[in-house]
């Protein structure tokens, strides 16, 4: 089934199998996205990678779209340029995608021309904290470039390869206001529901996509619990993650 995959989407879904730990902090990140999506609708995922998804959307209406080809993904596409027609889908859900689009002002712009008035996205990037970005920064192999313009041509894409990016580029867009401000002016059909600081301690204890973790998946499972109760104070210091969800004016 995976023979043909990219080599890293192997890697991912090897992991994936072997950590349970990753699939409770990450089962936690999806079920927040679908959750946030209306209800009883067509569903576009962008990235789907190496299938994760399909563990929590069963008898959802869901086209999977990604830029490698996989036996899960429907759509093999640029993120950039979707292949649907106007108001085609009542919500987008994307994990760990936007930061690696070279121009994401073109992603916002095609999101929301296929998406329904009153339709969502609902996405999960990484955070850059103080805490955080020295675990990116050192410990990952994506680079964090916090002077960045993110609503401008990334140098990073000129070679089509989907895993280049730079970290820095969700919390530049959603957690600096004149970012912000740029983005609800230039795609007014879009407007922010919620900007929220997601992950403390289960997400780097888990060691990601890595071989190793340092915590069994009940333990993770009580984490993301406790995690709820200090977000909102330990957030904006020690966040992993950033949950945003934006919808298309009626």
């Amino acid at each position: 089934m995976t023979g043909d995959l990219d080599p890293r989407l192997q890697s991912h879904a090897r992991a994936w199998e072997k950590k349970a730990s990753l699939r409770a902090v990450y089962g936690d990140y999806y079920r927040r996205m679908l959750d946030a999506l209306p209800k009883d609708g067509a569903y576009l995922e962008v990235g789907a990678g190496s299938g994760h998804s399909r563990d929590f959307t069963d008898g959802m209406d869901v086209t999977r779209l990604d830029i490698l080809p996989a036996p899960w993904v429907d759509t093999v596409c640029d993120a950039q340029a979707l292949p649907f027609a106007d108001n085609s889908f009542d919500g987008i859900f994307l994990l760990d995608v936007l930061h690696h689009l070279a121009e994401p002002l073109k992603f916002f712009e095609e999101a929301a021309r296929v998406l329904k008035p009153g339709g969502r996205i609902a996405m999960v990037e990484p955070g850059i904290t103080p805490l955080s970005w020295l675990f990116y920064n050192y410990l990952h192999e994506e680079p964090v470039d916090m002077s960045a313009t993110p609503l401008e041509r990334q140098p990073y894409g000129e070679t089509k390869d989907p895993f280049e990016s730079n970290q820095g580029i969700p919390t530049l867009l959603f957690r600096r206001q004149e970012h912000r401000i740029a983005l609800s002016e230039t795609v007014p059909a879009l407007r922010s529901v919620s900007r929220e600081w997601l992950s403390l301690f289960a997400y780097p204890l888990t060691g990601g996509f890595k071989s190793w973790s340092l915590i069994p998946a009940g333990l993770a499972e009580k984490l993301v619990r406790l995690e709820d109760r200090l977000l909102p104070a330990l957030g904006i210091f020690m966040a992993f993650r950033l949950f945003v969800v934006m919808e298309k004016r009626r």
